[in-house]
């Protein structure tokens, strides 16, 4: 698991007795150790971080570079470096700022009759039902208005490519990082992510859901969708209302517990809708598995299908996404039952009619803190990026 102490805190380099900073993201002990060699070059290597000097290549990045992309290992060219960072952002985003596609009406009714519909769909309701009394209540959760996070992760990323060179294992690299989200009902909520130097943004202001990193400041944009990290334990009621519509497909042991497995098939209208002129979703799949003993989720798992066309030709690649969280250390946080720890394994399989590339990252991360009806958040607070609001009424990117 990943180490207990986090930064907060800067010291005002600039002025002797100055007053310190407060961090946007608290980083994890072990990140700031791998800043400089010594205690000033951390601070000021800090200090740029903060500053957002997004363009300054480290020491942590080449390594993640090459190992994102070891065909390209080794080369000193600065578009390899490029390409290779750009790389390491898009697994970075896959995991750390992934997407679920439908939108949680908050102002729905979480419980519905058991007995309407088949026997599959009875009984995934009556597990809902379940798992709202095992986090905490209707009521309580209902008293939920805003949600303040912070937490650490720390990735793994390793890359087996289907075409390896001299059949050489893959390459892995490990890092340390925190984030902080924020989320207001219904549909507001931000998320920053700083992992090894490098910065993920993404957030909803209930009209678009927007994604930015420091590798490239044109923000991507697409329809409004919750934040997959929320289904990892953070947010009961939007994850009782995700699955209120699903069928229960059998049972599994997951983590030594018996569990009832929940499917839900994302449909044609909604993958039509976050569908490009470039690039078609062919499919989404979520699946929640369910304690039989403690009604808690115990693991998150979904897959997703891209076909996207290429630039000459009539041919497509596609991008084939896997995601398995296993939620843990489930605890009591003024009545609600909050998973604050667990581990995610991602997957990204990218195949074409030339093209076949295979990517592996697992993230471990661990809640550090939470609270819940945050006074003072007001909308200002998740309005997208001036980028993302300039494009008005472009087609949406494929990026999200």
């Amino acid at each position: 698991m990943v180490n207990n102490s986090m930064r907060k805190l800067c010291p005002n380099l600039d002025k002797e007795g100055g007053l310190e900073t407060v961090l946007e993201v608290p980083i994890p002990e072990e990140m700031f150790n791998k800043m400089g060699s010594n205690a000033v070059l951390r601070w000021h290597n800090m200090r740029n971080l903060m500053r957002a000097q997004h363009h300054h290549r480290s020491s942590a990045a080449d390594k993640w570079a090459s190992v994102t992309n070891p065909l390209s290992s080794g080369s000193s060219s600065s578009g390899g470096t490029t390409n290779n960072i750009d790389q390491f952002m898009l697994l970075l985003k896959l995991v750390g700022s992934a997407f679920i596609p439908y939108r949680v009406q908050l102002d729905r009714a979480i419980t519905k009759p058991i007995k309407d519909g088949s026997i599959e769909a009875s009984t995934a309701k009556y597990i809902v039902q379940q798992y709202l009394a095992a986090t905490g209540g209707l009521s309580a959760l209902n008293s939920i208005n805003s949600m303040y996070a912070v937490g650490q992760v720390k990735m793994e990323v390793a890359s087996d490519g289907v075409q390896q060179q001299n059949n050489e294992p893959a390459k892995r690299s490990c890092e340390a990082g925190g984030f902080v989200l924020w989320q207001k009902n219904p549909d507001l909520w931000y998320l920053e992510l700083v992992v090894s130097g490098h910065k993920i943004s993404a957030g909803s202001d209930g009209k678009i859901a927007w994604s930015q990193s420091s590798s490239n400041s044109n923000a991507t944009r697409g329809p409004p969708r919750p934040l997959r990290r929320f289904f990892q334990g953070l947010d009961p009621r939007s994850t009782a209302n995700l699955f209120l519509n699903t069928v229960c497909i059998g049972e599994k042991t997951i983590q030594n517990e018996d569990c009832f497995i929940l499917k839900l098939d994302t449909c044609s209208e909604i993958l039509k809708a976050q569908s490009t002129p470039n690039t078609e979703v062919v499919h989404h799949t979520i699946w929640g598995y369910f304690s039989q003993r403690t009604g808690l989720l115990i693991q998150f798992e979904d897959t997703k299908l891209i076909r996207m066309k290429t630039p000459v030709g009539d041919e497509s690649v596609f991008y084939e996404t896997s995601m398995e969280s296993v939620l843990e250390d489930y605890r009591i946080v003024d009545g609600i039952n909050i998973a604050h720890g667990g581990k995610t394994s991602a997957s990204l399989y990218r195949y074409g009619k030339t093209l076949k590339r295979k990517w592996k990252l697992e993230e471990t991360w661990k809640i550090e803190e939470v609270d819940f009806n945050i006074c003072g958040l007001s909308f200002d607070y998740f309005l997208p990026p001036a980028e993302a609001v300039k494009k008005g009424n472009e087609p949406y990117e494929n990026g999200i």
